[in-house]
């Protein structure tokens, strides 16, 4: 999960910890007016706070103490004033404001906590501030990881200011540390049909929360959805390696998409492994795609991966082959169409298609497979569909290709891999940036 954190709670409170100064000046100016000319028999009689009191906690006084740090002496002041008698409701009310500020700027969490529930619980605060306080509360139950209350003041955050979308998060990850996983999922499921109802893109944080749900339960499909969304929005080498590495660990899922696997690879990641390069390269040439071979040789030389370290006579010794083919090929690949043509399996000129695709003769390789494919492939027709389809998306026709591969169907990896090649020719649509953090 990336690191997702909270605002200190003393900037939360920065704006409004001290700000019963104001009333206490007004209040000192109404018990003066009060002596000066007799008040209207009906009018409220004003909230007050004793000389002796204001005496000691003058918002003047403490404002000019907290600024030299002197928290020792305001601490002092507030005890003076809580030992006297009879005090009022209101004379409460501004000790704990203040006490709240004291405690956040110590960072003690044993002075803040009861001061804030008391400054709300007293009823004496504007609207605004008891949505404030309620999220600066929630805030430090979250920091101080006693998740049940922080769920509780976050909500009551969101009811009082209607603000539902600043502590939404925290509320899912407090779920989540709280060992709720049915929950965070079901929360987090609303949230995603709430954004492809808006047509907007979820959260990094949202999706990674998710993934590490799947993690946690052992939901495999889970994690792998979660993934796949992550490869959408934020796509990174990290989560493309991991949704193809786990799709290939599935138990349904066929070897003989291994090479479409690591064509696939190395479209969407910005470099793989040099045993990735070398795969590519021995199924390429088993497959007799020997042109396709040599650029998945040429791109691990380019990139440093191939060449070096112990192996790097084996990696020459395989571009030498590749090489060779790939000349070969060229001059006869044209010989073998008649042949494909008289077959009664389409799969010839599929393949034979493919291969001008290698060579970036899109137009005629596209043909052929779509010849091969009306012809009729007796053995995993949809194996041909799959790999015309991203035939197409290499070629740069989009629209063929995401008609093509919406249709292809197979639960051994085929459909997986036509989907992964949707959300790949998809992915302008998503403005995802360009890099992101790795789920952890």
């Amino acid at each position: 999960m990336s690191h997702f954190r909270l605002a200190r709670i003393s900037l939360i409170l920065a704006a409004i910890g001290l700000n019963a100064a104001p009333a206490l000046l007004g209040m000192s100016a109404a018990s003066a007016a009060e002596k000066a000319a007799a008040p209207a028999a009906e009018a409220p009689k004003p909230d007050t706070v004793r000389p002796e009191i204001y005496k000691l906690v003058d918002p003047v006084q403490i404002k000019d103490l907290m600024a030299a740090k002197n928290y020792t002496e305001v601490q002092s002041r507030l005890d003076q004033a809580e030992a006297m008698a009879n005090r009022t409701p209101y004379e409460d009310f501004v000790l704990n404001r203040m006490r709240v500020a004291l405690g956040s700027v110590t960072n003690n969490n044993a002075i803040t906590i009861p001061a804030l529930e008391a400054v709300i619980a007293s009823g004496k605060l504007p609207a605004n501030e008891q949505a404030q306080f309620a999220q600066a509360l929630g805030t430090i139950y979250y920091n101080t990881k006693d998740y049940p209350k922080a769920v509780t003041w976050f909500k009551r955050y969101q009811a009082e200011s209607g603000d539902t979308k600043t502590v939404r998060p925290f509320i899912l990850r407090a779920y989540f540390f709280s060992n709720d996983f049915a929950t965070v999922k079901s929360e987090v499921e609303t949230d995603l049909a709430a954004n492809k109802a808006a047509g907007t893109r979820p959260t990094i944080e949202t999706l990674q929360l998710l993934a590490n749900v799947g993690a946690k339960t052992k939901d495999t499909a889970l994690y792998l959805r979660a993934i796949e969304e992550l490869a959408t929005y934020y796509p990174t080498d990290a989560y493309w390696a991991d949704l193809l590495a786990r799709t290939q660990g599935k138990a349904t899922f066929s070897t003989r998409f291994q090479l479409d696997v690591l064509r696939l690879q190395k479209l969407v990641m910005s470099k793989m492994g040099a045993d990735d390069y070398v795969d590519m390269a021995e199924l390429a040439l088993q497959a007799g795609f020997f042109v396709e071979a040599k650029k998945a040789v040429d791109a691990g030389f380019e990139l440093g991966e191939l060449g070096t370290g112990p192996n790097a006579a084996k990696h020459k010794k395989l571009r030498d082959t590749a090489n060779k083919g790939a000349a070969d090929d060229a001059k006869t690949i044209a010989s073998g169409e008649a042949a494909a043509a008289k077959s009664k399996d389409g799969v010839g000129l599929v393949n034979l298609g493919y291969a001008y695709v290698t060579m970036d003769q899109f137009d005629k390789g596209l043909e052929l497979m779509e010849k091969g494919i009306a012809k009729g492939v007796l053995k995993n027709p949809d194996d041909a569909k799959l790999r015309l389809g991203y035939a197409y998306a290499m070629a740069g026709k989009k629209a063929e290709a995401i008609k093509t591969l919406s249709a292809v169907q197979g639960n051994d990896g085929r459909n997986d891999l036509a989907r992964y090649w949707l959300v790949w020719l998809n992915r302008a649509d998503t403005n995802a940036p360009a890099a992101a953090p790795a789920a952890k």
